[in-house]
């Protein structure tokens, strides 16, 4: 799951639109709301809408790979998004930018960067602590996701009291713990929680000033801040809050001013009374990279743990997935219980790969979801589900592969060596050790020579931009891909 919120779609009341750059602003919203923020950073994002001599409209995708993750993954519900919309019924076409030549001239453009030409995903893009003052508008400006609330939710055995507690804290309950602190492995639910509070403590509270930041949005506008001369201002927007909910805490460890600064602003507020929640991917005390007292802070309140989801949960989760993404118009009918329980057995991971590959079945599917069998959705499926849940690809493993796949010693992986033919690598292995384990990103720092949680979600979020935009590198993580699962 990196930090941006999911718009709402407006309504264009049943009627039908002919401006191309209208019908791709309304298409784009959903499409990422669909598909989410990661992929559609990486692909959509970036590629351009286009008309052709011949007036077909073509998005133009900055590389060949890209271009073949767009028609394999999302042309299909695109154009029926575009159908929808579209009064003049035109089809949208997908080529790469090497295939259509050199950008034409402007007046030939009918939309740049998607977040360039739709100004709601541009806002929801910026990064910002503006406080929640004026309803659902200003929510989704705070960088909150329109689905993630708790009747999206499915409650099971291994969340119930962490959900009890996350509407306790959302009603504005009198008597409440101080601050509450939701620690578990990623991928279960926690900012699905923190998302459901925000959004039931405004809908209860309208004029309360409600801030939901990720713990890295927090260090890089608190940077930008102390950069700009603006820190009183920074500390105001969040000190005068009446609900400060912070994702992912674990990384504002190893940044001492940041974490004086947390500290501060979390002493202010429970002074003042104000309600404060949390999520890390473990408890307070266990967090050894953040400084002593504002562990001691954290531990405080009430610790509440989300725990890894039985076999029951998921399927319940993977069943709620396609109720909403026929809603969506995605699929029609119900899925095969055999059919899920396959996907759940071979998808043994987090919550958001066992909704991503549920993606990847409705996407396939699409009207004949209740009549496939096992064996087809085996096929349709392919590399989206794992070989079952014996097999473990272990960090040494991808260390292993990626530096035989570079010709390069697994030492180089690990030493203090920067040159780009062992960065680069290197940035490669953790993206994959994120992606094919469980392991934190302080916890695949470790494994790399002793590097920062920051040094490894930068590597990762840089090789996430450059498959987007380098062939290459999107060729040699789909060739370790591969030789990773066998």
């Amino acid at each position: 799951m990196v930090g941006g919120a999911t718009a709402v779609v407006s309504s264009v009341n049943g009627s039908n639109m002919t401006d191309p750059d209208r019908i791709w602003n309304e298409a784009s919203v959903r499409l990422r709301a669909e598909i989410g923020d990661g992929p559609f950073s990486s692909y959509i994002a970036p590629s351009a809408v286009r008309m052709d001599s011949a007036g077909q409209l073509i998005l133009v995708t900055p590389t060949a790979y890209a271009r073949d993750w767009v028609r394999k993954n999302a042309l299909r519900r695109m154009n029926e998004l575009w159908l929808g919309l579209d009064g003049l019924n035109r089809r949208l076409d997908v080529r790469c930018r090497a295939e259509v030549g050199s950008a034409p001239p402007a007046s030939a453009i009918i939309t740049g960067n998607v977040l360039d030409a739709t100004p709601r995903l541009a806002a929801l893009a910026q990064p910002t602590v503006a406080p929640i003052a004026d309803g659902a508008r200003a929510v989704r400006a705070a960088g909150l996701q329109d689905r993630l609330t708790f009747d999206s939710f499915v409650e099971g055995q291994g969340n119930a009291f962490a959900v009890a507690i996350a509407k306790q804290v959302a009603s504005w309950a009198d008597g409440h713990f101080n601050p509450v602190f939701f620690c578990g492995p990623y991928g279960y639910g926690k900012t699905h929680l923190l998302n459901a509070i925000a959004w039931e403590a405004q809908r209860l509270r309208p004029e309360a000033k409600v801030v939901y930041l990720t713990a890295e949005r927090f260090l890089s506008t608190f940077v930008k801040a102390m950069q700009d001369r603006s820190t009183a201002a920074f500390k105001e927007s969040l000190r005068s809050a009446d609900m400060l909910l912070l994702d992912d805490v674990q990384f504002v460890g190893g940044k001492t001013s940041t974490q004086e600064e947390l500290l501060s602003t979390l002493t202010a507020l429970i002074e003042d009374g104000k309600r404060i929640v949390f999520s890390a991917d473990r408890a307070p005390m266990a967090l050894t990279e953040v400084e002593p007292r504002l562990r001691s802070h954290l531990a405080a309140g009430l610790t509440c743990p989300v725990e890894a989801g039985d076999r029951e949960l998921k399927i319940a989760v993977a069943q709620n997935r396609l109720k909403a993404l026929s809603a969506l118009g995605v699929v029609q009918g119900e899925a095969n219980p055999e059919v899920l329980a396959q996907l759940v057995d071979r998808t043994p991971g987090s919550m958001r790969e066992l909704e991503g590959a549920v993606n990847t079945l409705a996407a396939a599917a699409g009207s004949r979801l209740s009549t496939v069998s096992v064996d087809e959705a085996s096929i349709l499926l392919g590399a989206a589900l794992r070989g079952g849940p014996e097999r473990r690809i272990t960090v040494d493993e991808i260390q292993k592969t990626v530096a035989d796949h570079f010709n390069l010693k697994q030492a180089d992986l690990l030493s203090e060596r920067r040159t780009r033919s062992v960065a680069r690598p290197r940035q490669m292995a953790m993206y994959l050790c994120k992606q094919h384990t469980t392991r934190s990103y302080p916890d695949i720092g470790r494994r790399f020579g002793g590097r920062d949680h920051t040094t490894v979600l930068h590597g990762v979020r840089k090789i996430e931009e450059l498959m987007g935009q380098d062939d290459q590198i999107a060729r040699d993580v789909e060739a370790l891909t591969r030789k990773l699962r066998g």
